[in-house]
Formats: C-alpha cells, structure tokens, sequence
C-alpha cells in the first residue's frame, strides 16, 4: 500500500480588523485658488497705493503708484490697462463704500435734524477715504455721470432727510430739497479738499453742524444736535 506524502499546511493570509470610518482630510489649496488671493492682494494694495499718491498729486504716474505698491510698473498693468481704469478702480471702491453706509444706516426717525447729522457724520468718513476722486472729477479723470452714479445712494438719502424736515418745518430754507442736497454735497466735497491740503482737520463733527446751519438750523441748535448724536453713538466708519 502506497503512502501519500504529507499535504503542507496553507497559511491564509490574516484580515486586518475593520476600522472605523475616518473622514478624509480637507484637500489642502490648489495653486490656482493661492494665485488668485494673491491676485486679490496685490489687485488692493495697487489700489491704496493709488488713492494715496493721487491724494498727494492728481497728476502721480503709474511709475509712482507701482512703487508705492511695492510692484513693478507691469504689474500694475495686469490688473489695470491704464490710468482711466485705475481711477475707475478706484470709483468702484468708492461706490460700495457708499452703498454699505447707506445700507447700514439707521432707519429714519421723528428728528430729521438728527437724522442730518447722523448721515453726515456716516458719510464723512467715506468721503474722507475718497476724497481724491473729487479732484480727479474736477481734472476730468473721471467722467461727472460717473460721478453721479456713484453718489446717487447718499444723495437720494439726504434728499429724504431734507424733505422731512422740510414738512416738519425744522429745516427754515427756501431751497427746495433736490437742490439743497446738491449744495450741501458741493459744501462737504470742499471742506475734504480743505483737510487734504492741510487748511482743515476735522473728524465730521465740524462738518455736520456746517451742514445742520446750511439747512437753516440755528447755529447754536445744530452744534447742540451733532454733540448729542456724538455722544448717544455715531454709526461706525463704513471703510
């Protein structure tokens, strides 16, 4: 009788016990989405560098304002094609800032005086953020239907303001509330080129009451008003 040889035994490879189940790690920043901030960054501190060196010079040329950046003169060109379109970078940040104020603003209450105020003192900061493009509108830089459109938030605010207080009959002027709006805007525009040449310094306490007056508030009555409107809380800066 004829033996069988001895079979070897078959090790079966050993299951690895189950483990639970890990969420995958959140995939790290392509390089696209890294080039495109840095685009945004570069794109904004382009920009500041031009609000201010326009602000010491309206004439200042993309040379000046690249350096001023940090950037070579062909980098402003990437985000810019020229002169025009940086100023009408700069028209674009001026628009939103208005927009965000005026959206932000406290509804309007029984005291337009107040409510004169408050919007000056709102809105101040943003034209003092901006004040070049003023400037700039009077050199042709930018174009004054441009300019109209971009104030057209804060004016139709200040003209319901004004024809508030006109029914109220707080606001003693003759000129109808459209126009006195326009000439309250011309009047604030001058008192920020008067602090950009360095003939004023004012945080929009001083132009507020000047505004309050210029609506046929008492002068004592409207520095009275914009104290109280400063000292119960002014909307905070918009920029």
């Amino acid at each position: 009788m004829t033996s069988r040889p001895a079979r070897t035994p078959t090790t079966r490879p050993r299951r690895s016990p189950a483990r639970p189940h890990e969420t995958p790690p959140p995939p790290a920043p392509t390089s696209t989405s890294t080039q495109r901030r840095d685009a945004r960054a570069t794109r904004a501190r382009i920009l500041d560098a031009a609000r201010r060196e326009l602000t010491r010079d309206p004439d200042s040329r993309l040379e000046d304002i690249a350096g001023a950046a940090g950037v070579a003169r062909r980098t402003v060109y990437v985000h810019f094609a020229g002169r025009a379109a940086l100023v009408e970078g700069l028209a674009a940040e001026a628009a939103e800032a208005i927009r965000r104020a005026v959206a932000g603003a406290p509804a309007p209450t029984p005291d337009a005086v107040a409510d004169l105020a408050r919007f000056v003192l709102m809105v101040w900061p943003v034209g003092d953020r901006y004040s070049t493009l003023i400037r700039l509108a009077r050199g042709q830089d930018l174009a004054p239907a441009r300019v109209d459109e971009l104030l057209t938030p804060a004016r139709d605010m200040a003209t319901r303001v004004l024809a508030h207080g006109r029914r109220q009959g707080v606001f003693q002027t003759t000129v109808p509330p459209d126009p006195l709006t326009r000439a309250i805007e011309a009047q604030l525009a001058t008192l920020l080129d008067c602090v950009d040449r360095g003939l004023w310094s004012d945080d929009g306490t001083g132009a507020a009451t000047a505004a309050l007056i210029a609506a046929g508030v008492a002068p004592d009555t409207a520095a009275a008003k914009v104290d109280h409107v400063r000292k119960t809380g002014s909307p905070p800066s918009p920029v």
